[in-house]
């Protein structure tokens, strides 16, 4: 089996709502979507979605990158051999971790159609049944968010992540207004996304949190200040998520070291697609670092490629996967079972691109054979 060809689709993914984060705001996602066809006739799909606040890439880089290096690099290569063709793609180009994703995807998606098996039994089994969804609540006024919790809370769902980073004044109030909103026994997690910058900042929000029942606090601080993470992690009793500062095997070791969070976000555009994500899991196994699957807000495509990793580890307990809930239109027929995702036994992800939408949100092509 060789690869003969790859489409590339840069794509629009429309919003429901304006999607706000403490660095930006986002009426719409931008998203590569690649199309890789090998000699024997199969087909897989993968994703990328830049985030240069994150990985320093950007949409048109991205791009560009799996055109005209990291396309032509697997040209003739053997899908099958997910192991060689991460170390051609990392030969190729230093980093680049999203565009990697994109390709080590659309192999994973191969690699279950051509032995008829779902992505999860071939990275070790399926392990959970199910993964109850987090709802995301982005930043607004902290009256609104709590309606909309409120609002979800009617739909079923029972946990909520909160976007903040601002003023930490105004956090707190956000904060505190849904978890009023919500009751006691509804679970909260935060998530900064950098926003408070620096330890002695982030310790001055947590004092006035501790009392409310937060599952966990995510990256607070910049995203390479590990050390500033240790210290928050030593004068509060909130549990701390690592995002931005983990991605990949190198920072997975420092954080270990340093134990400088509780638990740790694995995205698969953050170390370089399915491979890597299950890597990373192993690692944070072996120092008893429990586990997340988030994404960078995915189609269909790249986020039943994240729930195939969390499906099969145990070390993997959360999930925040909810890109196709918030697009007014998707490319891929993922099914939630809202509050729950439950995965089916469909071959490869399991996934079904529409070629007509595919077409209809592509901004620019390309094509590499």
């Amino acid at each position: 089996m060789k690869i003969t060809s790859i489409q590339l689709f840069a794509i629009h993914l429309p919003l429901k709502e304006p999607f706000i984060v403490s660095y930006q705001t986002y009426n719409y996602m931008p998203s590569i979507i690649v199309k890789v066809t090998t000699d024997d006739g199969f087909v897989g799909y993968g994703e990328g979605v830049p985030d240069e606040h994150v990985t320093g890439e950007t949409f048109e880089g991205t791009f560009e990158i799996i055109k005209n290096t990291l396309g032509p690099a697997i040209i003739g290569k053997n899908p099958m051999e997910i192991e060689r063709i991460h170390e051609v793609m990392n030969k190729t180009i230093y980093g680049a971790p999203t565009a990697k994703a994109a390709i080590d995807i659309a192999c994973f998606d191969i690699m279950g159609k051509k032995l008829q098996q779902p992505v999860y039994q071939l990275i070790g089994g399926r392990y959970h049944e199910e993964f109850p969804i987090t709802h995301v609540l982005s930043i607004a006024e902290p009256e609104e968010m709590a309606a909309e919790a409120a609002l979800m809370m009617e739909k079923g769902y029972q946990s909520f992540k909160m976007k903040v980073g601002t003023k930490v004044s105004k956090d707190v109030e956000r904060i505190k207004a849904v978890r009023s909103q919500v009751g006691e026994d509804i679970a909260i997690r935060v998530d900064v996304n950098q926003g408070w910058v620096n330890s002695a900042t982030t310790i001055t929000a947590v004092e006035q949190l501790k009392s409310l029942g937060l599952d966990w606090l995510e990256q607070p601080v910049a995203a390479d200040d590990i050390d500033g993470m240790v210290e928050v992690k030593s004068k509060t009793t909130i549990p701390l998520m690592i995002d931005e500062g983990i991605k990949g095997k190198r920072d997975m070791r420092e954080i270990i070291q340093k134990r400088a969070a509780d638990k740790v976000n694995i995205k698969l555009m953050k170390c370089g697609g399915i491979y890597p994500a299950v890597k990373l899991a192993h690692q944070a196994e072996l120092a008893g670092m429990e586990c997340q699957i988030g994404s960078m807000v995915e189609s269909s495509v790249g986020s039943a490629a994240g729930f195939h990793v969390a499906f099969s580890k145990k070390i993997i307990t959360s999930v925040e996967l909810t890109g196709p809930l918030k697009f007014s239109r998707d490319v891929g027929n993922l099914e939630y079972d809202v509050p729950f995702i439950r995965l089916t036994e469909k071959p490869g992800l399991g996934v079904e691109v529409n070629e007509e939408t595919l077409k209809e949100l592509t901004v620019f092509q390309g094509f590499v054979q």
